[in-house]
């Protein structure tokens, strides 16, 4: 099998030290994290990990499975770049003399939809929104002009197919509750069950 971008989605409760323990899972199988992004989720009280790697599917689904074993992870599941909808975010610091006197600076951030968020008289700080190959094709863009300072953000992602988490959940909490009690078969039965 070869080796392809994924994006792995990840339901938790926000719990401290889980961004630890998945993290191992990815370098115990000697996976390298490409991007990670955890942010609170369309639910109260649940956050939403998005984790980009490069891997092979089989790989990919064991990791996921082992991933959903852990205690506070409600829900893991990993999506083709096909199969969501992703977006980077990017800052790039620019001295300011140079975006002053050059106009071919401004058509080029027009050209990449880039917008100023900050200009001081120094550097200007532009922003931009897309997918890693834009955001890399305006960074070497801006490179000859003398970039000072670049951040990408990891990647912020949506299943395009999914109804999302929210209403799997809802169903689960508006299941009724059965009446009947489950007997455990083996209860009372100690001698058979753990002799050697």
């Amino acid at each position: 099998m070869q080796k392809q971008e994924y994006t792995i989605t990840v339901y938790t409760e926000n719990q401290v030290g889980l961004l630890n323990r998945i993290a191992i899972m990815f370098s115990r199988r000697k996976i390298n994290i490409e991007s990670l992004n955890t942010s609170p989720s369309e639910i109260d009280g649940i956050h939403r990990f998005t984790i980009v790697v490069n891997e092979t599917e089989d790989v990919l689904r064991k990791l996921v499975r082992q991933i959903e074993k852990q205690v506070d992870i409600l829900k893991a599941e990993f999506s083709t770049n096909e199969e969501v909808i992703y977006q980077e975010l990017a800052l790039y610091k620019v001295p300011t003399p140079v975006i002053a006197e050059k106009a071919k600076v401004e058509r080029l951030l027009r050209e990449y939809g880039a917008r100023a968020v900050v200009i001081r008289m120094d550097y200007t700080v532009f922003e931009t929104s897309g997918h890693r190959e834009e955001i890399n094709k305006l960074l070497a863009a801006l490179e000859p002009y003398g970039l000072m300072e670049f951040v990408r953000s990891g990647r912020v992602a949506i299943i395009k197919a999914s109804t999302g988490f929210h209403d799997k959940l809802k169903e689960f909490e508006q299941r009724e509750r059965s009446e009947e009690v489950a007997e455990n078969e083996y209860l009372g039965q100690q001698e058979k069950v753990f002799t050697m």
